[in-house]
């Protein structure tokens, strides 16, 4: 009988899905843990300008990212469609969409680049910024925009190579790209003698070395199967479509981490100062749990494109488990490694206690953003970005009342993270209830407007 029950244990502990997760996952946490990597060096080579340039950049980077983070819908809806039709076993309309993905991406990116240039002083204005900081930034982020472009082609190329089932390719992309970001910005800020214009001419270069990288891979699939290279008005509007309530998605979310920023800044220099260190690891964790989301996004919409719908009920629900597991592990690991990690934030002791309180607090509900991560992936492979739009509407609507109660109340940064796991909770709520339905599961090999 305890074999029997060893035999069962270790069959529950693993699963046949296992593999065909990890294959994906952990090559795009390594993509996606290259950024902020590559981010903390532009601030180190930056930051033995001066202040004023540190300064500059954060803010030019903080304007820049928030337009990007929008723009991670062309990742995502790319990803849902490609992989629908790998799973239909039309590899040569999986292209089509890539390419449609494609052309949409440097049309935006384009549009935005012409606009960017145009209105960067008086977007940077609006944040108050000294006269030196703003002009630093300035300079920063007129150049940096003009590689809005190739920033879009490689979201949409690393979508396309998602759903064709491959992580690997746009993480030795990736890391060639921030690898050749770090040599150009030191040669051009220090060895040219460029200042902060350096960095930013370092990134656009290394930008576009990766864009055009994803783009050949693309192409070249695409010439293989004998999809079409040129512009498809229709593929590319449909696109654009499919996109919009991931964009509304993607705007509740920003808007409910910008009103607990602002909160928390009400709260005073101590708690705006535990806020962001808390905030800092919380971003850290969701890369992990980002990663198992992107793997259900390309696995989903294989399944489902081969119209397997309990392939598809029996990877998400194993995907799910991963999210519980990996946090209650981050939770567990950071409440008890706080005496190691929170002397390396700071030495002001009133911050290390209030962080230690929001820590205990934060952790509480990292197994609820396990699950919340990966249904939120498993819904947009599903390509269920409409009921994603209004979920988070919803969602936003039932946290802002409780971050307001909190501000009103002035009732301290450890009741604002506990406002925040209430989002959390909404979240969790909303997908669950999706997930445990049906109306998502639409199987075969949907049109986007395509004939």
């Amino acid at each position: 009988m305890d074999v029997t029950r060893g035999f069962g244990l270790r069959r529950r502990l693993r699963s046949p899905h296992d593999r065909e997760i990890l294959r994906l996952a952990i090559p795009a946490f390594g993509a996606l843990i290259a950024e902020p990597v590559y981010l903390l060096a532009d601030s180190a080579i930056v930051g033995h300008l001066g202040t004023p340039q540190l300064g500059a950049l954060g803010l030019a980077g903080t304007a820049l990212q928030t337009l990007v983070g929008l723009c991670i819908f062309l990742a995502y809806a790319t990803t849902a469609s490609v992989a629908r039709q790998v799973g239909a076993g039309d590899r040569r309309s999986a292209l089509a969409y890539g390419i449609d993905g494609l052309w949409l991406a440097l049309g935006l990116g384009v549009v935005l680049a012409l606009v960017g240039t145009l209105v960067a002083p008086a977007v940077l204005e609006a944040f108050g910024p000294s006269e030196a900081v703003h002009e630093y930034a300035v300079t920063y982020l007129r150049v940096a925009i003009l590689g809005m472009p190739a920033l879009l082609l490689t979201f949409a190329g690393t979508g396309v190579l998602r759903g064709l089932q491959d992580t690997r390719t746009p993480l030795w992309v990736a890391g060639a790209s921030y690898v050749g970001n770090v040599v150009l910005n030191v040669l051009f800020v220090y060895g040219f003698d460029w200042g902060i214009a350096g960095s930013a001419w370092g990134t656009v270069l290394a930008q576009t070395g990766g864009a055009v990288a994803l783009v050949v891979v693309v192409v070249r699939g695409a010439r293989r199967h004998g999809a079409p290279l040129r512009p498809d008005l229709t593929g590319i509007r449909a696109s654009m479509h499919a996109g919009v309530p991931l964009i509304i998605r993607t705007l509740t979310l920003r808007v409910a981490l910008l009103a607990t920023t602002y909160v928390a800044t009400s709260s005073g220099d101590t708690a705006l100062a535990a806020h962001q260190v808390a905030f800092t690891l919380w971003n850290t964790l969701s890369i992990a749990l980002d990663a198992i989301a992107i793997a259900g996004q390309a696995i989903v919409g294989r399944y489902l494109g081969a119209s397997d719908v309990r392939g598809t009920r029996a990877t998400t629900r194993r995907m799910i488990e991963w999210g519980i597991g990996a946090g209650v592990l981050f939770g567990l690991v950071i409440v008890l490694a706080r005496p190691l990690y929170v002397p390396l934030f700071t030495s002001d002791t009133e911050v290390q206690a209030l962080l230690a309180q929001v820590i205990l607090v934060f952790a509480v509900f990292e197994p609820i953003a396990g699950v919340v991560f990966v249904l939120d992936g498993v819904l947009i492979g599903a390509g269920d970005g409409r009921y994603l739009a209004y979920a988070g509407l919803l969602t936003l609507v039932a946290f802002l009342p409780l971050a307001w109660l909190v501000y009103a109340t002035d009732g301290g940064l450890t009741a604002l993270w506990w406002a925040f796991g209430g989002f959390m909770v909404a979240r969790l709520v909303t997908l669950v209830v999706r997930e445990r339905g049906t109306a998502w599961l639409v199987t075969g090999a949907q049109s986007a407007g395509r004939s």
